[in-house]
């Protein structure tokens, strides 16, 4: 069986429950219901979940944990970052925990009609949602600065300029509609694979894929909309699979918890008067055992960052009332 024919499995599934410490009549919320992994071990513990996700595709399976489980399952059409709001019409009076799984799934990339698989022909779409900008209008009318910067930032690709100029090349004569034909373009461009570890497209997808769906914004919007609605005592758990994730995860619960690394001794350090709104539930980020990373390649890059909501009143960064 190929990677990508593997059946999906939800990463770091012990570990998120144990984070999670869920009981029944907690209300949680997985964040990323994707197809309900999460979920459905969370209300095995009797717990109440509301799932977020803006793809439409994962209503078959929200039916299916609907028909199952009942009214301790709803399911609310929303991106994470909005999981304040999303929480408000729940109708529920408390939160007890909320987690994240970063990324793309391997549900989506699976689906060749989704366009976010460069191993698989189809359109160049990649949105999570519905609505919205496509990789192939980024690729077809952004200008050659904005797409090398992206490319290089989100993909941590350092030959953007040249695929950036290849792909303006090649839109010249033909705008892009098709995944393989993006992918040739940018092996081409960076001459051809010459044994590398990785398809030579694997960085300029994952920047598109980034920039299309704002994942990164959505993740910093998700983790302040966690922060305001947690109850104290309620459990922050979230599941990252590249740098740029994990770097933003990191920061945020440093911040929070009132350990962000010393300033120059040099230069006065700016005394911050805001309580910390979390506690580390164990130091740095868990990865992935070995026997599970050796059944579920998806899980050799995870990393699970935990911690537990104080009572100090939430920190008004997002300029979100």
């Amino acid at each position: 069986m190929s990677e990508d024919a593997k059946p999906h499995l939800s990463v770091m599934l012990p570990e998120v429950l144990a984070a999670l410490d869920a009981k029944s009549g907690d209300v949680i919320i997985d964040a990323t219901f994707g197809a309900g992994g999460y979920t459905r071990a969370i209300l095995a513990t009797g717990a109440e979940v509301i799932g977020l996700d803006r793809d439409p595709t994962v209503q078959v399976h929200a039916d299916a944990v609907k028909a199952e489980f009942g009214d301790r399952f709803q399911l609310i059409r929303t991106p994470f970052g909005d999981l304040d709001d999303a929480f408000a019409e729940s109708g529920k009076a408390k939160l007890d925990g909320a987690v994240f799984d970063i990324g793309v799934s391997s549900m989506q990339l699976d689906q060749a009609e989704r366009g976010f698989s460069f191993m698989r022909d189809g359109p160049l779409d990649m949105r999570m949602a519905d609505t919205g900008e496509t990789a192939a209008d980024i690729v077809n009318t952004w200008e050659h600065g904005p797409l090398a910067h992206i490319i290089k930032l989100y993909g941590e690709e350092r030959q953007s300029g040249r695929i950036a100029s290849a792909i303006l090349r090649r839109r010249a004569e033909q705008p892009f509609t098709r995944t393989l034909d993006l992918a040739d373009a940018i092996e081409k461009a960076l001459g051809g694979r010459r044994g590398a570890p990785i398809h030579p497209a694997t960085r300029t997808f994952q920047a598109l894929r980034i920039a299309v769906n704002d994942e990164l914004g959505e993740l910093e919007r998700g983790l302040e909309a966690a922060e305001k609605t947690l109850a104290e005592g309620g459990r922050l758990v979230v599941v990252t699979f590249h740098s740029l994730e994990d770097r933003i995860v990191k920061n945020f619960l440093q911040e929070r918890t009132g350990n962000m690394p010393g300033g120059s001794r040099h230069a006065p350090v700016a005394v911050d008067t805001r309580k910390p709104t979390f506690a580390l539930q164990f130091k740095g980020a868990q990865a992935a055992t070995a026997e599970e990373s050796a059944v579920n390649p998806r899980a050799r890059s995870a990393k699970l960052r935990a911690a537990v909501r104080t009572s100090a009143p939430a920190w008004n960064i997002g300029g979100r009332a």
